[in-house]
């Protein structure tokens, strides 16, 4: 099967081409014809499938540039992601003259304004920012022909609902709405009887990303020693570049500060830090300027980078499925990965969670 052959037209395929992209995944095989029928779709498919490329190539397709309304909006739950579907969507249409827009938190408002005054056909944006937006009058979704919620389960999660209701009621009555969740949350299936019509549900075959690609252990300390374990840990396993997840904000720069303290090649990822400083230290970590990154979940949604060689969970999630999406950073394109949780006792109730939801005894050493 071929982007051609699901309905993609020549120039796309072409740009799709450039870039090394010629066999679409599952879902993408899946999404893009039902897309191109205008119809509305509840799709369930993991982080890294190939989502993204699922709606913006028929989106894109169809955006008409010689209307200078806007005529797509993306909605996703972060900065980061807001970054990274910005940047695909700038890729593949290299060859349309389709005005695109990034719009979240973070930024300034007025470059944001500025850059409204040319042509908009395609925002992208985080809910808060696009409610900014819209109550200034400086964005307007009348023409809005095709509405994308990503990552709705974690957009529900993070606290988003009053936000995304809101959006909804400034579209025009005719429009078609794409859903895309990684899990089918009860919130995400109250939202898709509210706002989707006749809406095709699609499920992407999951990867076993817990079973084949990962090995994953836990090692057990107490919290007095933790850092002293985790320490040790780097020594014996010679990482390369690797993720440290941590829960809360304050902990994840704590556990940066301290890893500096000690010589190691770190910095941190977190929503107390500038978007100035968020965008420095993910593009010095995707470049391979810093060894280790201390991030939370929220955080570090968005980023892809290839080639880690591990995930340390200094703390535990307490959604399991957050588990499944932090290990799954490692042992991609056919590499072996390596997941290592330090356990102290407050973390024993989240493993016990995580082994459930993955209907698997990590193995402790």
């Amino acid at each position: 099967m071929t982007f051609y052959k699901l309905g993609i037209k020549n120039d796309l395929v072409y740009t799709l081409d450039e870039q090394g992209i010629d066999r679409p995944t599952p879902i993408q095989r899946m999404a893009i014809p039902e897309i191109l029928k205008k119809i509305d779709l509840l799709a369930e498919a993991q982080t890294g499938t190939g989502k993204t490329l699922a709606f913006l190539l028929p989106i894109i397709q169809q955006i008409d540039v010689n209307t200078p309304n806007v005529q797509a909006l993306v909605l996703v739950p972060t900065r980061e992601l807001a970054i990274q579907i910005t940047q695909v969507a700038r890729s593949i249409s290299i060859y349309q003259e389709i005005g695109i827009l990034a719009a979240y938190g973070g930024q300034d408002v007025k470059a944001q304004l500025h850059k409204l005054q040319g042509q908009t056909h395609l925002i992208i944006a985080t809910p808060g920012r696009l409610l900014d937006h819209i109550r200034r009058e400086s964005i307007s979704l009348n023409s809005i022909e095709f509405m994308v919620v990503d990552e709705a389960d974690q957009m529900f999660h993070i606290g988003f609902k009053k936000e995304v209701e809101a959006i909804f009621s400034y579209l025009p009555s005719k429009h078609q709405t794409l859903c895309f969740t990684a899990t089918m949350s009860k919130n995400v299936l109250l939202f898709s009887k509210k706002h989707l019509v006749n809406p095709l549900s699609i499920q992407a075959p999951k990867q076993k990303i817990t079973l084949d690609e990962i090995d994953h252990w836990v090692i057990k300390t107490s919290g007095r020693k933790k850092f002293d374990t985790f320490t040790t840990l780097l020594t014996t396993e010679k990482p390369g570049q690797s993720i440290i997840f941590c829960r809360s904000r304050k902990g994840t720069q704590s556990l940066c500060d301290e890893m500096k303290a000690y010589g190691y090649s770190v910095d941190a990822l977190h929503g107390d830090l500038t978007q100035a400083k968020r965008e420095s230290v993910m593009t010095q970590f995707k470049d391979g300027k810093i060894q280790y990154l201390v991030a939370t979940d929220v955080a570090a949604r968005g980023i892809d980078v290839t080639g880690l060689t591990h995930v340390f969970n200094y703390n535990l999630p307490d959604d399991p499925e957050n588990y499944v999406h932090r290990i799954g950073r490692t042992g991609r394109a056919g590499e072996k990965g390596k997941a290592i949780t330090i356990l102290t006792e407050k973390d024993f109730s989240r493993l016990e969670a995580i082994e459930s939801f993955i209907q698997q005894k990590i193995t402790r050493l």
